[in-house]
């Protein structure tokens, strides 16, 4: 059987638009998660996986991708990068790589997508021992409304139709946004007209390819695989890797914290006195935590974080450079960088009739599904004394809210909230 030589190609180049605030002034697949942007974990497991020749296709803030990753080298891979002139879709992402590719097979992944490192290795071995002209990894899911449906005759791929209501889907699996492909796919990117959506998409040149004869191999998989597509999803990952972490602690305990689960503390950082630990937590570098904080599972903290004095968090991701002072609580909430909390800030993470958070995306109220879900709050955001959240509201970066004012509404990015108080001053008559 010949040998299958592979190189990868990691698609990088979107905003992430339904994830705003967060990717106002990030990629989506540079939002962090347990410690690493999320892309990170894919170059990790192709690496670990033998492959380590990867070509990332960037573009939207595609500098803050370049100057973190850079060569690869200190990654254990080879990167090189090829900017999409325009967000004309994935299959025009992937025709950026025809040069790289150089007549050798690729492994080619969304950015934004996090997935089991076992299952790189299924479809390698199964594409070696097949070599179809394109693997393309499939999942089951209850509801396949919101997806590409695959229809299957045997173990090929027949048709794919995108987004079918649930009655007329014709089955559960949908594209998982991972691929192997020979050389043959970029002959039919390069025949592939625009859809609808006006973009050129893989799935309308997996379909030339069916006509043309090609053998598409359907991977079915039940592996972790989760498709970062809602700012709440980041808490979801967030949740399956920080249950997974390791024990490790670079920086110092003080007397008097108690633990009660796994906790990553990196160098640099300290936890008071006083502070209760309660599930597995991730603690970047130069971070303050308490004292007499409560700090609950699946809670991750970026570098320079600080946490002050009686602050309680729960299943968080609290970003880089971000202080939330003393007598704060933040529950099931994404906060960015450089924010500021100010003392006594409460968000809040369930509705008071128990019905599943809303949040708007893209201007369209959306059911999150989650009955606890805190504030997506963007970068630069700071509070004043006693501020309050409601459950599902977001906040754009470089906000200002002043303090006493409980946030019910969505706050657009460079605005200031103040409350307009009505003061009384009378004379006391007690002498």
């Amino acid at each position: 059987m010949e040998e299958i030589h592979l190189k990868a190609v990691i698609l990088s180049a979107g905003e992430g638009k339904r994830m705003r605030p967060l990717t106002l002034t990030k990629p989506k697949t540079m939002l962090p998660v347990a410690g690493k942007p999320i892309i990170q974990y894919n170059i990790e497991a192709l690496r670990d996986n033998g492959i380590t020749d990867i070509l990332l296709v960037v573009k939207y803030k595609e500098e803050l991708v370049k100057s973190y990753f850079k060569d690869g080298k200190d990654f254990g891979v080879k990167i090189s990068y090829e900017t999409q002139d325009e967000p004309a879709g994935t299959a025009n992402a992937i025709s950026y790589s025809e040069d790289f590719a150089k007549d050798e097979n690729l492994i080619v992944l969304n950015g934004d997508i996090i997935l089991d490192k076992e299952l790189i290795s299924e479809i390698i071995a199964d594409y070696e021992n097949s070599q179809f002209d394109t693997l393309m990894v499939l999942t089951e899911v209850e509801d396949p409304s919101h997806y590409g449906v695959v229809e299957m005759q045997g173990i090929l791929v027949k048709n794919i139709i995108e987004k079918p209501k649930k009655e007329n889907a014709p089955s559960n699996l949908i594209n998982a946004g991972i691929y192997i492909f020979n050389k043959d796919v970029f002959s039919k990117i390069a025949e592939t007209q625009v859809s609808s959506r006006g973009e050129f998409e893989i799935t309308d040149s997996l379909i030339l390819q069916i006509k043309d004869n090609k053998n598409i191999k359907g991977f079915i998989t039940d592996k972790k695989w989760i498709d970062i597509g809602m700012p709440w999803d980041l808490l979801e990952i967030n949740e399956l890797i920080i249950k997974e972490i390791k024990e490790n602690i670079k920086g110092t305990i003080e007397d008097g914290v108690t633990i009660h689960g796994t906790v990553f503390l990196d160098e640099g950082s300290i936890i008071r006195s006083g502070v209760y630990i309660e599930g597995s937590v991730y603690i970047g570098k130069n971070c303050d935590i308490g004292p007499n904080s409560f700090i609950r599972g699946s809670s991750y903290f970026g570098d320079n974080v600080n946490v002050g004095n009686a602050v309680e968090i729960k299943n968080s991701i609290i970003m880089e450079n971000t202080n939330v002072n003393h007598l704060s609580y933040i529950g099931d909430s994404v906060v960015g960088s450089h924010c500021n909390m100010g003392a006594g800030t409460n968000v809040a993470n369930l509705r008071f009739d128990d019905k599943p958070v809303l949040m708007s995306i893209k201007g369209q109220k959306t059911n999150t599904g989650r009955r606890k879900l805190g504030s997506i709050i963007g970068d630069n955001v700071k509070t004043g004394i006693n501020t309050s959240f409601s459950p599902g509201v977001t906040v754009g970066f470089n906000s200002f809210i002043g303090p006493g004012i409980l946030l019910q509404n969505d706050i657009e990015s460079n605005k200031i909230v103040l409350l307009q108080q009505q003061q009384y001053l009378i004379d006391n008559l007690k002498k």
